[in-house]
């Protein structure tokens, strides 16, 4: 058995997912071996090297793993009882095979996480019979209805409704599987002893109560895009399955279904009203074939009691170009959050985003280029949009 202390080093100086973490513990490294690896700058670490070029002394283990506890929370690794092995080694291990079109541009993100923080039950237990309920924050009436309606029907036949704490859709899923008694999971993009968003820090204790909170980032870490981006793959591969309730055109919680689509799980969106655009996303997703229609809990309890998964579609194009920021690439987007609007050095970047710094620096000259960012002498400076 690895260090607790090994674990939490490699959660910290390795910001997941990482594709050179997980081939050296396959190939049957231990986090302790690893984590000196990377402190001593070993030659056998290959890519990992190179993604802990900014990050690698930072020594926060024991500091990491007391904040945790302050906050009655955990870190769960691989070698756990309570670590979703069966539930991730189904979703990425579909990954693997290919057969998703999807993945083609997600390539770098389609990999287990190598730890996680949670607080409240045991993780494995709360997702061994879960489906992942989001949608959009700009929620209406109906979409609360309609959330309400479907989860209390799974919570009222032991399914724990997974979901992203989010204000909206996520929040009112939650809600309705404490009301029915059942039990909820809120997977953050951020540390576990952050409350994100503020609003919802009463409703996190209270899901930590009845089912627990979950992060890949350790203590402090703050909510940033890429973070949600990354974190949606999880809400998906934790799951049986995922529905999505109210969702625009570029709704980000579209991303989460996509994520359910390419790790081979099953999709399914409620359709909403045609006399407005708040559910566009759920109808184009059904119209194409890539969601399965559902209108109650019923429909979703049969879809997931099937055998296997539905098959891939091919990949739906949006039909309206996404703004600049929105296109960018998970590793543009961890540079172009690093940066300040008061400017930082490229030293400061690379750090905040955990990537090497001749990569930072060709990231912030394209950003430059596009406009996004500004560059006077040593210092860069975000453009906001």
């Amino acid at each position: 058995m690895s260090s607790r202390e090994s674990w939490a080093y490699l959660n910290r100086v390795v910001e997941g997912p990482s594709r050179p973490l997980q081939a050296l513990l396959t190939a049957g490294r231990g986090a302790d071996e690893i984590a000196h690896g990377v402190r001593t700058r070993a030659s056998w670490l290959g890519d990992l090297a190179g993604q802990t070029a900014s990050r690698y002394d930072w020594e926060r283990a024991e500091e990491d793993l007391a904040i945790a506890e302050s906050a009655s929370a955990r870190l769960v690794t691989p070698e756990d009882d309570e670590w979703p092995a069966d539930e991730l080694a189904q979703s990425f291990g579909f990954a693997a095979t290919g057969r998703s079109d999807h993945l083609r541009s997600y390539q770098s993100d389609a990999v287990e996480p190598h730890a996680l923080w949670v607080r409240g039950a045991p993780l494995s237990g709360a997702v061994a019979q879960s489906v992942a309920v989001v949608g959009t924050r700009a929620v209406t009436r109906y979409g609360v209805e309609a959330t309400r309606q479907i989860v209390s029907g799974l919570a009222a036949h032991q399914w724990t409704v997974v979901s992203g704490g989010a204000l909206g859709i996520d929040t009112a899923a939650h809600e309705a599987a404490l009301s029915a008694g059942g039990r909820t999971v809120a997977i953050a993009a951020c540390g576990i002893d952050r409350a994100y968003p503020a609003r919802n820090a009463t409703l996190l204790d209270r899901i930590a109560d009845q089912g627990c909170v979950v992060t890949e980032y350790p203590p402090g870490v703050p909510p940033q895009r890429h973070r949600f981006l990354t974190r949606n793959r999880l809400v998906a591969a934790l799951t049986r399955g995922t529905i999505i309730v109210e969702a625009a055109w570029r709704s980000g919680a579209l991303n989460t279904l996509s994520w359910a689509e390419g790790l081979g799980r099953i999709t399914m969106a409620v359709p909403g009203p045609i006399t407005g655009s708040g559910s566009l996303g759920c109808h184009e997703r059904i119209r194409a074939g890539r969601a399965q229609l559902i209108t109650g809990a019923d429909d979703v309890r049969a879809l997931l009691g099937a055998a296997g998964a539905m098959d891939v579609g091919e990949q739906y194009e949006l039909a309206f170009a996404a703004t600049p920021v929105q296109g960018l690439s998970r590793n543009e987007l961890r540079v172009y959050d690093a940066c300040a609007a008061d400017g930082v050095t490229a030293q400061d970047v690379a750090a905040a985003a955990g990537l090497p710094l001749p990569l930072t620096v060709h990231l912030l000259m394209d950003l430059v280029n596009r406009g996004l960012i500004t560059r006077e002498g040593t210092a860069w400076s975000r453009r906001e949009e």
